[in-house]
C-alpha cells in the first residue's frame, strides 16, 4: 500500500528554514529563522545567523524549506465537541450506527489537525478511546484532553433525555446532578471513564430547549463539590459552560478553571476571574459562524440573535481589560476543520493579531497545564509546529482558510505537508 503524500509516520530528525518565526510566546517575530528538531523536541528555535550549521556530522535530517512562510506553534483548540457533525444536534446520536459515528469522528479529527491544531480539549461526547486512539497511532488528530460527559442538573443544558427517560445521546453526553452528593458521583462516574478534566453546566445555553442562557445552572455550592472532588482526585481542571452572568459568577466563586462561552460577562465577573486567575474561552465562533436559520432550531436561532450584540460587547471588553482568553471554538456548533477563524473573531473584537496568536497556543497552553511541553517554539518543547503561507500579523484571516496551513508537524512528524515543503529525498548533510 502506498504511503500517503500528506503523512510522515516515521520521526526523524527535522530542519525548517528559510521562515519567518513566531514562536508563541508574543516575541516579535523572527525574519530568515530556524527550527530545528531532533527526536520530537525542538533543540533550536531562532535566527538563521546563530543556528547550527545543516551540513557535516552536526544535522543528519531532512530539511523544510519554509520557502519565506511563517512558522508557528501547533496550535490548541480549548472547546470542541469532536463526536457530533456540525449543526446536528446531540439527539441525533443515538439514532446512527456507532461504527459509523467511529469513521465520521476519525474524520473530523483528521480535518481538525489539518486545519492546524494539533491538541484539542472536547468538552462532551469524546470517549478517551479516541484520545487513547492519537497516543497510540492508531489514527492521526489532535492530542486530545476530553470531558467524556457533561455534568448538569435535570432539565439543564446538558439534560438530552426525553420525558420518558429516553437518552437521545446514547448515553454519550451527560451526567445529571441536582445535589451535592451526586454532583460529587457525577464526578466519579466520568473520571472513572477516564476524564482528562470535568465540564459542568453553570447555566442554560443556546441549544437546549427548556431554559434560557441567563438561567442559572448547578449551584454555587454544588460547584463547589465538583471543584473539591476534583481536587480529591489529582486536581483535575473543571470547565464551566457559563453564558449568562449569574451563573457565571457562581461558577467562578465555585472555584473553576475556565469560563467557557462567557457571553454575558460584567465587570464585577471580569475583576473576579482576574483575581483567581480564571481563564475565559469566548467560543466566538458560535456567534460568527454559528448562526443559520436554515439548520437551526427556531429557539436556539432566536436566542442566538438575541445575543449576538450582547456577546460581542462584552468579549470586546473583556479583551479590553486584559482577560486571560484562551481559543476555543465549539466545533459542532460551528464547522468543523476552520477553527483558526476564531482568531479574526478575536481580532474582530480588538485583540491584537500577535495577541490572538498567543490566545491559541501559550494561553491555550497554560489552561491545560502543558505550557511546560507545548504552546511555544523553543528547546526542549515538543515538536509542534505549523507553516503557513502568508503574514498572519499582517492578515490573520490566513490561518482561518486550511488551504493556508500547507505543513502541520506534531511530535516530530510530519502529518501534513501540502506544497512538497518536505523532500523525499536526501538528507540535509548530504543535499546537492
Amino acid at each position: 500500500m502506498t504511503e500517503p503524500t500528506t503523512s510522515e509516520t516515521t520521526r526523524t530528525a527535522l530542519r525548517v528554514e528559510n521562515a519567518t518565526l513566531i514562536d508563541g510566546t508574543g516575541a516579535a517575530p523572527i525574519a530568515d529563522a530556524v527550527v530545528i528538531v531532533d527526536e520530537g523536541t525542538i533543540t533550536y528555535a531562532g535566527p538563521a545567523a546563530t543556528a547550527p550549521p545543516a551540513s557535516g556530522d552536526t544535522f543528519t535530517g531532512r530539511v523544510i524549506d519554509a520557502g519565506g512562510r511563517t512558522v508557528l506553534p501547533g496550535f490548541f483548540d480549548c472547546h470542541t465537541h469532536l463526536a457530533y457533525a456540525h449543526a446536528s444536534p446531540p439527539g441525533r446520536r443515538g439514532e446512527l450506527d456507532p461504527v459509523l459515528v467511529t469513521f465520521d469522528t476519525a474524520t473530523r479529527m483528521r480535518q481538525t489537525l489539518d486545519a492546524g491544531i494539533t491538541t484539542a480539549r472536547d468538552l462532551g461526547g469524546l470517549a478517551t478511546g479516541y484520545r487513547t486512539a492519537v497516543e497510540t497511532g492508531r489514527i492521526e488528530g489532535p492530542r486530545l484532553h476530553t470531558a467524556v460527559r457533561i455534568i448538569s442538573h435535570t432539565g439543564g443544558h446538558a439534560d438530552v433525555r426525553l420525558p420518558d427517560g429516553t437518552d437521545l445521546s446514547g448515553g454519550e453526553m451527560s451526567e445529571l446532578a441536582d445535589t451535592e452528593d451526586e454532583a460529587r458521583l457525577a464526578v466519579r462516574k466520568v473520571l472513572r471513564a477516564g476524564a482528562d478534566l470535568v465540564k459542568i453546566c453553570a447555566t442554560g445555553g443556546m441549544g437546549s430547549p427548556y431554559d434560557q442562557p441567563d438561567d442559572e445552572g448547578l449551584l454555587e455550592e454544588e460547584i463547589r463539590a465538583v471543584v473539591d472532588e476534583c481536587r480529591r482526585h489529582g486536581g483535575k481542571p473543571v470547565a464551566a459552560h457559563a453564558q449568562g452572568n449569574a451563573g457565571i459568577l457562581n461558577a467562578i466563586r465555585g472555584g473553576v478553571t475556565s469560563i467557557e462561552h462567557g457571553y454575558g460577562l460584567d465587570d464585577r465577573a471580569l475583576e473576579m476571574a482576574g483575581e483567581r486567575d480564571v481563564f475565559v474561552v469566548p467560543t466566538l465562533s458560535t456567534v460568527y459562524a454559528g448562526i443559520n436559520k436554515a439548520t437551526m432550531e427556531h429557539y436556539h436561532y432566536e436566542k442566538k440573535v438575541r445575543w449576538s450584540g450582547i456577546t460581542k460587547e462584552n468579549i470586546s471588553r473583556a479583551i479590553e481589560q486584559g482577560a486571560r482568553i484562551a481559543l476555543g471554538t465549539d466545533a459542532a456548533v460551528c464547522p468543523h476543520g476552520q477553527n483558526l477563524m476564531e482568531l479574526s473573531y478575536l481580532v474582530d473584537l480588538g485583540m491584537a493579531p500577535m495577541d490572538a496568536i498567543v490566545a491559541g497556543t501559550r494561553t491555550a497552553a497554560e489552561l491545560l497545564g502543558v505550557a511546560d511541553r507545548l504552546g511555544t517554539l523553543a528547546p526542549g518543547r515538543v515538536a509542534d509546529l505549523v507553516v503557513c503561507e502568508g503574514d498572519p500579523l499582517a492578515d490573520i484571516g490566513v490561518l482561518g482558510d486550511p488551504a493556508n496551513v500547507v505543513c502541520v508537524v506534531q511530535d516530530g512528524h510530519v502529518r501534513k505537508d501540502t506544497k512538497g515543503l518536505l523532500p523525499s529525498a536526501t538528507p540535509a548533510g548530504g543535499r546537492p
